[in-house]
């Protein structure tokens, strides 16, 4: 019996978590269901919140932010269900017992998702004044332009006039003008709200224009529906607001205003159309009242081409043969600036001579246009370098009107061998980046800046473009159709022989023609990136494509890669960017000569077969959530290695530091290593430097890593790690490093205990993070002083009692945090007093002070040792002295229930901008001291807000002080 009982209790045991699995296994069928009817709940809310959405999106709003990542989350479920339904499909019994469990977690996930998309309120808020962008404008040229510009803008006050229609030939200046007009209305609002602007696409289809329409106002247009119901809600859209300017640039075909959804501009709704066309028929047939831009007098096109070439480098000699070169110009302002700048250092009275010749044999016997397009292509002619016409031609190979951006352009221009030669990466980028000065210099191409996210790009005026399609298209040598609304692959007679580029990027085609096998043995570029909906390419179609050297997939539906890809060993670029279905990659081993290897969010869950045999491979992106593992043995094998990052949501994704460290050539890396003595390991391998730029995540973190190289700051970050206590855990630190991140490493009693922190002299960041064994951040007994240190951030650190610990009368060393800036405390609960007086002497850069939710914070500032005493007396009067913090600027106390005094003394903080104090019940004085005029207190002069629900209570030293701070106050009852 006893026997049997056993037998029995083992049985329960086991049968315990492997009935649980049955169960899960049993019911995955019908909780799929119930999943996919839970999501279809959830994408219902999501169209009625887009219908919502496009209703409230008026111009001068913004969806809200919360709206807008509840939409995300949508989107992002979506696609996780997506995943779960591949895998139900494929799924082995254990598998299925696992998905199971999956599919129960997703369907709270959904139901918590549902919940939260109940935005009873309005979607929108009141957008800031930057979302009214100012266009980049050149300056005005001539009292022609001028004239030009008055004639437009006192058509657009003229109430009797409702469409304007600018015409005139490519080059004159419509666009530059009508720049400087959509400017001139964003600032005086006083008879239009807003203007908007769009640039119409060539040959543009009633699609493709509704879509921009729809995009300059944040409007959401389905691709499925039929024109008349795009149409409609564009309508509805217009309907909703009034007194706009509708700005139609580069048309050349009429429409009916109707037929796109564009209500016809009326007395009542006090809106304006203007459309820009080379074509004077197409304003006639709109019914726009015609204003055509005058080409430049004879005098203007002198003027802009001397400012153009230099005044000063026009020799007496070669003026008659400069003013001709501009009389050929046509008094175009684009082709006089372009051919002015080609001329720009010459001055040889040969070459200007011989310059003129050519400009007068080029246009002979051509139209206007023609003449213009020769105009152009003399200043291509006329580039010194071989190199800046490849890379001038190959930025035709993007959209019309599109912002390339610099350094996307600079890594295809090296892939394709246009930029070569260089040391390392940092070199060839300062290379790109002067080719394209070059080019900005000349007028071939417009520099576009945002100062607000610091990114770069470049555009190509359309003509220009032309211009450059026009030279490609006697061979033919390229084919461009880019984002024209694509949605069939070119068929075979497109695809000639002798074709060296193609581009067919950001179209909607689906599928390549499972027999297309094109014979172009010259292709060396073929970019089909954002194709969103294309799904399959047949095994054929790379068969004769043997001198290809750069291939873009990214952002595509791919989920196989077909394996004639294995043989393409002329790839020095494969980009497969945010290919998210993407499974199977076929063998690499062949591709000897690849630099390029970008998997950056795809789905693929190992690295390809023959990794080992890039020896070529200089850039490596394996940002991967999927990855699983990278095969110990391939790393070193990469010895060209520059640029290495890795990450995947796996704990298994982690690489050893010996593997990194022997990559000699490496510049950048982001990825995780195992453990601390891994990274110790990684820092003794090194030899006289590592990488310019660096995270380096050790231990059990698995959070996403920042992509954006640039912005890395040589960072190091250890999570859950032992790297505290004892020699043998005596943590090694690169001499370069600058943001140091300790999470979670609860073993390290205080930073003094890292010793190689006195090696580190460029160390500017550090974040403590839910260390329970932090007690204090230096002691007395080290000599780390972290005297660079700029920002110092502790947060979570439940037995955090001091900043710095030593002996009653120890005294603090010279240069401790003296360079400290930002200073952030939050949730550190053992803390009563933030500072001695003698450490906040020391913080004389001090910038910013952030304090909260420190339950037990006492004073911001003792004058005594009671603390330290474990007294609460009254602190010692000896010691009010006025302590002077002339840097600090924001000063924050937030949710520290148990303070009752920031200084006992007074503070003098003449650059403070922000006072704020909120959950502060026992504080009653703020010691801030006062600047003195005519013995009365005045504000300090920088002083913008003070910010606080306390106010009433609040004291200050002066009896007037109160009413003279009172008009800064932003009062606010709760905070919570």
């Amino acid at each position: 019996m006893e026997l049997s009982g056993t037998i029995l209790e083992i049985a329960k045991i086991i049968w315990a978590p492997l009935g649980k699995c049955v169960k899960y296994h049993r019911s995955l069928e019908e909780k799929m269901i119930l999943l996919h009817n839970k999501l279809e709940v959830v994408n219902s809310r999501k169209e009625d919140i887009e219908s919502r959405m496009n209703v409230e999106l008026c111009l001068g709003k913004q969806l809200k932010k919360e709206v807008q990542l509840w939409l995300e989350n949508v989107k992002k479920m979506n696609g996780e269900v997506e995943t779960i339904n591949q895998e139900v499909g494929e799924g082995k019994f254990l598998s299925r017992a696992h998905l199971g469990k999956l599919v129960i977690k997703k369907i709270q996930e959904v139901e918590e998702l549902h919940q939260k998309g109940s935005f009873n309120d309005s979607l929108v808020v009141d957008g800031p004044d930057g979302n009214r962008v100012m266009l980049p404008t050149a300056i005005v040229v001539g009292d022609t332009t001028r004239r030009n510009m008055d004639q437009i803008w006192a058509c657009l006050m003229d109430n009797d006039v409702r469409k304007v229609g600018v015409h005139g030939i490519g080059g004159v200046g419509k666009t530059t003008i009508m720049k400087h007009i959509y400017n001139q209305l964003l600032i005086e609002t006083g008879k239009f709200d807003n203007a908007v602007w769009i640039t119409v696409p060539k040959a543009s289809s009633v699609i493709q224009l509704q879509s921009k329409i729809a995009h300059a106002f944040q409007l959401g247009l389905s691709e499925n529906e039929s024109d008349t119901v795009r149409a409609a809600k564009l309508m509805a859209m217009f309907r909703m607001r009034k007194r706009y300017v509708l700005i139609l640039d580069d048309l050349w075909e009429e429409f009916e205003l109707e037929e796109i959804g564009i209500p016809e501009p009326t007395r009542d709704n006090e809106c304006k159309l203007v459309l820009t066309t080379r074509l004077s028929d197409v304003c006639v047939r709109m019914g726009c009242k015609k204003i055509q831009v005058q080409l430049l007098s004879e005098n203007e096109t002198w003027n802009l081409f001397l400012e153009k070439v230099g005044r000063d480098l026009v020799a007496p000699e070669i003026e008659t043969i400069a003013k001709d070169i501009a009389k050929e110009c046509g008094r175009l302002p684009l082709a006089i600036i372009t051919i002015a700048r080609s001329m720009k250092g010459v001055v040889d009275h040969c070459e200007w001579r011989n310059a003129l010749e050519e400009l007068r044999v080029s246009t002979s016997g051509l139209n206007d246009m023609g003449k213009v397009y020769e105009q152009l292509k003399f200043s291509y002619i006329h580039l010194q370098d071989e190199r800046l016409r490849h890379c001038l031609l190959y930025c035709a190979l993007y959209p019309e009107d599109f912002l390339i951006g610099r350094k996307e352009l600079i890594e295809h221009l090296i892939a394709g061998g246009v930029i070569e030669g260089m040391k390392n990466k940092r070199a060839e980028f300062d290379k790109g980046h002067a080719m394209l000065n070059k080019l900005e210099n000349s007028c071939l191409l417009e520099s576009v800046a945002d100062q607000n996210k610091d990114m770069k790009w470049v555009k190509m005026h359309d003509l220009i473009r032309d211009m450059a399609l026009q030279i490609t298209s006697t061979s033919p040598r390229f084919l461009v159709e880019a984002a024209v609304y694509l949605r069939n692959f070119p068929n075979i007679e497109k695809w000639a022989e002798n074709l060296e580029k193609v581009s067919l990027m950001h179209n909607y085609i689906s599928e390549v023609p499972s027999n297309l096998s094109p014979k172009c043995r010259r292709l060396s570029t073929l970019l089909l990136s954002s194709n969103h909906t294309l799904t399959l390419i047949p095994n054929s179609f790379f068969v004769h494509m043997h001198a290809l050297q750069v291939l873009d997939l990214s952002d595509t539906g791919l989920e196989i890669l077909p394996d004639s890809v294995s043989g393409l060993e002329n790839l020095t670029a494969l980009l497969l960017r945010g290919c998210y279905r993407l499974k199977y990659v076929p063998s690499l081993a062949k591709m000897k000569v690849l630099m390029k290897l970008d998997f950056s969010h795809s789905g693929i869950k190992e690295v390809p077969q023959g990794m080992e045999m890039l020896v070529s491979l200089r850039y490596l992106n394996l940002y991967a959530r999927n990855l699983e593992i990278i095969p110990s043995g391939i790393l070193p094998k990469l010895t060209s290695l520059q640029f290495l990052m890795f990450y995947g949501a796996s704990k298994t994704l982690k690489v050893k530091g010996e593997e990194v460290a022997s990559l000699r050539k490496l510049e950048t890396f982001a990825g995780q290593l195992y453990d601390q003595n891994d990274f110790n390991a990684y820092v003794r391998c090194l030899q006289e430097q590592g990488p310019n730029n660096y995270f380096i995540r050790v231990g059990e973190g698995n959070e996403a890593i920042e992509e954006e190289m640039e912005s890395f700051q040589k960072e190091v970050q250890f999570t859950k790690c032992n790297i505290g206590r004892g020699e043998d855990m005596m943590l090694l630190l690169p001499g370069d490093i600058q943001t140091l991140q300790i999470i979670k490493c609860h073993d390290i009693i205080s930073l003094s205990s890292i010793s190689s922190l006195n090696n580190a002299s460029e160390l500017k960041t550090c974040v403590l993070s839910n260390c329970n064994g932090i007690e204090c951040i230096l002691q007395q007994s080290s000599y780390i002083l972290l005297e660079n240190l700029e920002s110092l951030t502790l947060f979570s650190l439940c037995n955090l009692c001091d900043l710095f610990r030593g002996g009653r009368a120890a005294p603090l060393p010279p240069g401790t945090f003296s360079a400290l800036k930002n200073l952030s405390i939050w949730s550190c609960q053992s803390m009563k007093k933030l500072f001695e007086v003698s450490l906040l002497l020391h913080l004389k850069n001090l910038e910013s002070l952030d304090v909260s939710s420190c339950k037990q914070m006492k004073e911001i500032t003792a004058t005594g040792h009671e603390y330290a005493l474990g007294e609460s007396s009254n602190l010692s009067s000896n010691n009010d002295f006025p302590i002077s913090l002339p840097q600090l600027r924001y000063l924050s106390l937030d949710c520290l229930p148990q303070l009752e005094r920031i200084y006992r003394g007074t503070m003098v903080c003449y650059s403070l901008e922000v006072i704020q104090v909120f959950g502060c019940p026992k504080l009653k004085r703020i010691p801030l001291s006062l600047p003195l005029i005519g013995g009365q207190p005045s504000p300090p002069p920088k002083l913008q807000r003070i910010s606080t629900n306390i106010w009433e209570a609040l004291e200050w030293d002066h009896p007037n002080a109160k009413n003279v701070l009172q008009p800064l106050v932003q009062s606010v009852q709760t905070w919570g």
